[in-house]
């Protein structure tokens, strides 16, 4: 995919997010791995339901800015000590869901196991302790997750997902907030059911699987 491409991309994943709910104002950021040694990033305090291809930043894994309008994310040294430490990874969703979230705050980890999809696209969804936003601290967080996690709880903050592509990502993030809130209704009904043990094995084959495909 050609830059101008990734960059209206971004964009609409932007929409997607912030019509679901899961940006508010400007919060939210999400980036894309141009190449090897380069990113596209969305900018600080634009909402990104709003965003325009020329405003999407460029910078390398460093945190030079190469081209775009603005300043990048705060959340930058997050997103590249992902794609330092994957060279696999195309791209990185940060958002704030509120269900998902609301796990996050309450530092629950989504780890039951109740929907064959969530098993399959997300596996268990851990909390990374509380971190300053923006820090480089909260990158390196992360890093313990990348390798079996597809998707984190940020304590106090938020929810993040990666995956080799933006379209990848962004589903783990629509996965992830379905899961959240299937899992909070079932708690309230009180009928908290798992996938039956004998078919569970199955469904984590799968996953592993899939996760080896993604990584040819």
């Amino acid at each position: 995919m050609d830059e101008r491409a990734l960059r209206e991309e971004i964009c609409e994943i932007g929409r997607r997010m912030w019509q679901r709910g899961m940006a508010s104002a400007t919060s939210g950021n999400i980036s894309a791995r141009l190449a090897e040694d380069r990113v596209l990033i969305t900018p600080t305090l634009v909402s990104k339901g709003f965003m325009k291809p020329e405003q999407i930043l460029q910078v390398d894994l460093e945190g030079n800015i190469l081209g775009g309008e603005g300043v990048p994310t705060s959340e930058t040294p997050m997103h590249l000590r992902i794609y330092r430490e994957r060279s696999d990874i195309g791209a990185v969703v940060h958002a704030h869901p509120p269900v998902a979230t609301g796990f996050a705050v309450a530092g629950r980890a989504l780890d039951r196991h109740l929907l064959p999809e969530a098993i399959i696209f997300l596996g268990e969804v851990p909390v990374v302790p509380f971190r300053m936003p923006g820090s480089p601290e909260l990158g390196e967080a992360v890093v313990p997750y990348l390798e079996e996690q597809d998707a984190v709880l940020l304590e106090n903050h938020g929810v993040l997902c990666w995956g080799s592509d933006l379209e990848q990502a962004y589903y783990k993030l629509e996965t992830l907030e379905f899961y959240a809130t299937v899992t909070l209704v079932s708690q309230l009904v009180g009928a908290v059911r798992e996938v039956p043990f004998e078919h569970l094995a199955n469904l984590l084959r799968l996953r592993r699987a899939l996760k080896g495909i993604g990584r040819d």
